[in-house]
């Protein structure tokens, strides 16, 4: 019987990222998705092509090998084929991973005690998504099952870093994406001789492309602040001066220096606390620029500021930040700047978290903004300043 693996959601990153690794090392790949259209389309089609994009080629992979099963309408065959899987992995965006969960708990509880466990990997743009995922699944987990729930399964946390812009609509199941990437999974969970609970018949998962490492947080952490930092930047920034794109905003040289100003200064966190060189920090500080002025890569700002709230969120990719260099006494201006843009980020059309958002700080005092949208309180040294961010943002809409 030849290697399995399910993965829960089949849109760009999905198809495009993930199923493509797992497809090049040898895996049958079993999409799990809610969209009927996607699902029909993918069991109505044997392949699809991958476009991977550099600054200067273009390079094609055909992805084949795969089926679909609607999880809406098909739970026991999805739990049957967890049951049998060898990896679940997920790209379903963090606010997803509860409801997936459940059906993963009953996929697990019926697994042989004859296999190895399951190796489960969240793909997010989340710290601790695999973490936040097992939980999940452990809350819906029999209480008895729970003692020896090692034995059948076993959670690595991933860092997953690769641009996937939007695509043309009428791609189809094609997706095009920049031919850098870095997917990094920690070991431990996988290692029989860790200091991690583990069965003995436990396995590292034989994925072509993940790179492992014992120690994860500063790969997520130099992503998350150097990647998702300065892409967000470019979107909030170029969004407030009415550019289309990121690419497009990037060419703007007011933009492009707040974008290196705000990953300057995460830059200084990262060296600071992960004994990452400077050297080196700013050779990938150098890439990520890089790589979001890509014009092959063109992403709408929208698209790319979605979801303000989540990206304003206390271990995200301003406030996170923000809060450990004012707690070190380092700068913070330039992240600062890059959060009120987000702020500002307000009533755009198609993305409910900006329009609740609106709400929010309409709504609220800026004490109880900061509060409810960052997770800042009063006893951390950067509350004052994001409170006199918020009281800007909301004199200017007074005007």
């Amino acid at each position: 019987m030849g290697k399995k693996a399910v993965h829960f959601g089949a849109g760009n990153i999905g198809r495009g990222f993930v199923a493509c690794f797992l497809h090049e090392s040898g895996y049958e790949v079993v999409f799990a998705d809610v969209v009927d259209k996607v699902v029909d389309a993918l069991n109505a089609t044997p392949q699809y092509t991958v476009k991977e994009v550099g600054v200067d080629s273009k390079d094609e992979k055909i992805i084949t090998n795969y089926r679909a099963i609607n999880s809406k309408y098909d739970e026991a065959k999805l739990i049957d084929e967890i049951s049998t899987a060898d990896v679940v992995t997920c790209s379903v965006g963090p606010n997803i991973l509860k409801f997936i969960a459940p059906v993963i708990a009953k996929g697990i509880a019926k697994r042989s005690s004859d296999l190895k466990p399951l190796a489960v990997i969240a793909c997010e743009n989340m710290i601790g998504a695999t973490s936040a995922l097992a939980e999940h699944i452990k809350a819906n987990t029999a209480p008895e099952s729970l003692e020896d729930h090692h034995e059948k399964a076993a959670y690595g946390n991933s860092a997953i870093d690769r641009i996937v812009p939007a695509q043309d609509p009428n791609a189809g199941l094609d997706v095009t994406l920049e031919k850098f990437y870095e997917w990094v999974v920690e070991s431990k969970p996988f290692d029989k001789d860790s200091d991690v609970k583990t069965s003995a018949k436990v396995e590292r998962p034989s994925i072509e492309g993940i790179k492992w490492t014992e120690n994860l947080e500063p790969f997520i952490e130099r992503k998350l602040f150097t990647v998702n930092t300065s892409h967000a930047t470019a979107a909030y920034y170029g969004y407030n001066r009415h550019k289309t794109t990121v690419d497009d905003a990037m060419r703007d040289e007011a933009i492009r220096a707040k974008v290196e100003a705000a990953i300057t200064e995460t830059a200084a966190l990262i060296v600071a606390k992960h004994g990452i060189s400077r050297e080196e920090q700013d050779a990938y500080k150098e890439k990520i620029i890089n790589r979001i002025s890509n014009p092959y890569l063109a992403d709408a700002v929208e698209r790319v500021g979605r979801a303000p709230l989540r990206k304003l969120g206390r271990k995200e990719r301003f406030i996170g930040p923000a809060a450990e260099l004012e707690e070190r006494g380092l700068s913070t201006r330039a992240l600062l700047g890059a959060a009120e843009m987000a702020f500002r980020f307000q009533d755009v059309e198609g993305d409910d978290e900006s329009k609740e958002l609106a709400t929010i700080m309409k709504d609220n005092s800026a004490e109880d903004v900061v509060t409810k949208v960052t997770g800042l309180s009063a006893s951390d040294k950067l509350y004052s300043k994001v409170v006199e961010v918020v009281k800007k943002v909301q004199a200017d809409s007074q005007d």
